[in-house]
């Protein structure tokens, strides 16, 4: 209930009123990551003013500079939302694989088949000179790491495969090993089966199958998922 006014009308709630902005302000900020993702990617940073951005999101250049400071902040921030939604994709891909090899190949096709690892090495590299935007990429390749323990832990236990190393120590290795081999496609011109391929060769076994009711050729060679336990609309905390 709202509180009354002298003339007997309810006067608005003032948490409802905070709530109302709070919401306005997470859609907006959306609107803004999704503008800025799209336009970073086909024109990259230098190519992308925060007027196109604001155009494209129907905002103001106001609005990207009060929700973010800079281009770069923004930048940084579209490319590790972006991350974890292919963190994301990547684990619901490998969701239903009975076997090794069907979830390696589950995980390497779906990492392999956007650029969005690659806008992410874009995001790593621009915080070598800017530093004040590392920590955002940190607690984003964290998640990752994490993340990605957990589900390639769960995925080991549901289906009684030998995992070769610690789930902790699978996903860093597949992160690390993948973005290489993207970034590296990527200079290269390869296609992604192209990049695809040289990921699986890349990281070699990472489990074999116990279960009897699996292939006991069969060999587990990518690594750790990522179930990204993102905020309501999938945007990284600053």
């Amino acid at each position: 209930m709202g509180l009354e006014t002298a003339s007997g009308m309810s006067a608005p709630d003032p948490k409802h009123a905070v709530r109302a902005t709070r919401s306005a302000g997470r859609k907006m900020r959306s609107l803004l990551l999704d503008a800025a993702s799209r336009l970073f990617k086909e024109r990259g940073l230098s190519g992308t003013s925060i007027s196109d951005i604001a155009a494209a999101a129907d905002a103001f250049p106001s609005q990207i500079t009060y929700y973010f400071r800079t281009k770069e902040a923004l930048f940084v921030e579209a490319a590790s939302r972006d991350m974890l939604y292919l963190a994301r994709a990547t684990e619901q891909a490998a969701l239903n694989a009975h076997t090794p090899r069907d979830y390696t190949h589950a995980l390497a096709e779906t990492v392999t088949a956007t650029d969005t690892v690659a806008f992410f090495a874009e995001a790593l590299t621009l915080t070598r000179r800017r530093q004040d935007l590392a920590p955002l990429v940190e607690r984003t390749i964290e998640r990752l790491h994490s993340e990605g323990a957990r589900a390639y832990a769960g995925q080991v236990e549901r289906h009684g495969w030998r995992s070769l190393r610690a789930p902790e120590e699978s996903s860093r290795r597949f992160w690390a090993i993948a973005i290489g081999v993207i970034v590296e496609g990527f200079a290269m011109g390869r296609g992604s089966e192209e990049m695809c391929r040289e990921l699986l060769r890349a990281l070699g076994e990472q489990a074999t199958s116990t279960s009897t009711s699996a292939n006991d050729g069969t060999r587990l060679r990518l690594v750790g998922d990522h179930s990204t336990s993102s905020s309501t609309d999938g945007e990284t905390s600053t």
